[in-house]
């Protein structure tokens, strides 16, 4: 690659939400002010707006704010009536609120291995994995890109099993035929916590569903299960999405198409220009068994003609030398993450389970390759060429 940087460049964190702040600091400060003159802190007019605007947005029926992506997922269990002992599948390699949430209500998780090119998970080893007692499967769109819903939903129709979507990390993304992540299975989960593509100013999180009846019921689950007040017909609990919060994603909300497009042009800019170095290249077969040093995220969905196909809430590479090119970035003044380095099946707190490690290769490959590089939509054209220059500068050592 021949440089072309137009700035010097020191540091690229891996987010930078301050310089997110300054393009819209006015307009979030007023819808500060607005909520805190209105007295009115939880739920409210707020939440009132931007439920009706992301519902609008995800093109479903009935989005309802909630406190976290955390909460989203337990509400979601809940509201579908997963018991204890219940059986719900999810991928093994995801943010540990995937299963956590599962666990939380005294269900099983059964984990299964993951998709090699996009992270998400294999629908054919969930197909394996399905018993008597399973109730429910949790696909993640991962990174920002949707899980293969349409055979997930074809089996999941075949075995009378409940479809969680967890898009916490995927508002936007688009499934091949046009659909939106959340919005395929019966309830769809996000979060607003302020890395997300979509960020609050703290915890926050929505739930989707196009179910009259199981909206009503998550409705009542954030409140206690209290309609009216002090009247509970069910046992929920205090999952209520602050004002506070709606009134920062409020503002934020009309911008988000806008900064989802400057993540891909980011994202296509780095594949470029790692294409170009001839370090690395798209491919389906995993970091092992490539010539190449790196290999590149896949867009799955783009031949398809969607526009919204991957939002690219993370930028990440397979590296095999991935601790040694983490450390060299670092020295670098280069922010990366690696998300995420521990499986489900391998996690103390699920040892009990005696998850054969073996049975995940995928995950496990990915655990022990995978890199973030920082993708945030102000990151400038320059900062993603000084990134690549030293990961050319490592390989050429």
């Amino acid at each position: 690659m021949t440089p072309v940087m137009t700035q010097v460049v020191a540091h690229v964190p891996l987010l930078d939400l301050k310089a997110q702040y300054e393009t819209i600091r006015s307009d979030v400060e007023s819808a500060l002010l607005r909520a805190a003159e209105s007295q009115h802190f939880i739920l409210g007019p707020e939440v009132d707006t931007l439920e009706r605007s992301l519902a609008q947005f995800l093109q479903c029926k009935h989005a309802i704010g909630v406190s976290s992506g955390t909460d989203a997922l337990v509400v979601a269990l809940m509201a579908v009536d997963i018991r204890p002992g219940d059986e719900v599948i999810v991928p093994t390699y995801s943010f540990f609120a995937t299963a956590g949430a599962v666990s939380r209500l005294n269900a099983v998780p059964i984990f299964v291995d993951i998709d090699p090119v996009t992270f998400n998970i294999d629908v054919r080893a969930v197909e394996e994995k399905i018993t008597s007692r399973t109730r429910a499967i949790i696909p993640v769109h991962l990174y920002g890109q949707c899980a293969d819903m349409g055979p997930l939903m074809d089996l999941a129709e075949r075995r009378g099993l409940i479809v969680i979507e967890d898009a916490a990390q995927a508002i936007g993304a688009q499934y091949r035929d046009g659909r939106r992540a959340g919005t395929i299975g019966q309830i769809g989960c996000y979060s607003f916590f302020p890395s997300k593509n979509l960020g609050c100013f703290g915890d926050g999180g929505l739930v989707t569903t196009n179910d009259d009846v199981l909206a009503e019921r998550l409705r009542l689950l954030r409140a206690h299960g209290s309609k009216p007040k002090y009247y509970h017909k069910l046992i929920g609990g205090n999952f209520r999405l602050d004002a506070i919060q709606a009134a920062v994603l409020n503002v934020k909300l009309p911008r988000l198409d806008g900064w989802s497009a400057k993540r891909r042009a980011n994202a296509g800019l780095y594949t470029d220009l790692l294409s170009q170095s001839g370090l690395a290249r798209e491919e389906a077969t995993g970091v092992t068994n490539s010539r190449e040093p790196i290999i590149l995220p896949s867009a799955v969905y783009r031949e398809c003609g969607v526009r919204d196909h991957h939002v690219y809430n993370q930028y990440v590479i397979r590296a095999k030398e991935r601790d040694r090119l983490r450390a060299h970035l670092t020295a670098n003044g280069i922010g990366t993450e690696v998300y995420y380095p521990v499986p489900f099946h391998r996690q103390e707190c699920f040892a009990s389970m005696g998850c054969i490690d073996a049975d995940y290769p995928n995950a496990n490959a990915a655990a022990e390759t995978s890199i973030a590089l920082p993708i945030y939509p102000e990151l400038t054209a320059a900062q993603i060429e000084y990134v690549v220059v030293k990961i050319e500068q490592f390989h050429q050592r």
